[in-house]
């Protein structure tokens, strides 16, 4: 179900925060051959089911490092052929990334379309699924046409997340 997929501009986030590791100073060294970065503790997941919580959007550059963190989830279940579901769940001051061009413009006041829908597409054809809270929606009066295609509504991203809690879920809070 999870392709290692790289998409252009999720590689250019994490050259960024690569760079800003280190409290963005970058170092003069340069690596040897027999450089390696020794793993003290190899985590290797034979399943697993994840929700990331994502109520705000923080960014390195113009990307939300949420959907970094997805993208690196997808690849890590697929480099580990871990079996498993992942679940995005966006509410309160994220809810926006879920929108189509038309409502994305109404809602942010802008003329450029929803700058994150092609990432949102590329994550759900990696079998992640979008949910949306249906109180922040109702809150900002979106409805289902308003949405990009595949995205699921849930009734209230904290019952949603207490029903996935009680599943068995891990929650990362985003």
């Amino acid at each position: 179900m999870f392709e290692r997929v790289f998409m252009p501009s999720f590689v250019t986030c994490l050259l960024v925060i690569l760079g800003l590791a280190n409290g963005g100073v970058r170092t003069t060294r340069t690596p040897k051959a027999d450089d390696a970065l020794h793993i003290d503790i190899p985590v290797k997941l034979a399943k697993a089911n994840v929700v990331l919580n994502i109520d705000h959007l923080a960014f390195v550059g113009d990307m939300p490092i949420a959907i970094g963190h997805l993208g690196l989830l997808v690849n890590d279940f697929g480099q580990s052929n871990t079996k498993g579901q992942i679940i995005a769940l966006f509410h309160t001051n994220a809810g926006h990334v879920t929108l189509n061009d038309k409502a994305y413009n109404a809602e942010r006041k802008v003329t450029t379309g929803n700058p994150y829908k092609d990432l949102i597409a590329s994550l759900m054809k990696q079998g992640v699924q979008i949910e949306l809270c249906g109180a922040t929606a109702k809150a900002h009066n979106w409805v289902s046409e308003d949405l990009l295609p595949g995205v699921k509504v849930d009734t209230d991203a904290m019952i949603r997340l207490t029903e996935l809690a009680q599943q068995g879920y891990a929650e990362i809070k985003e």
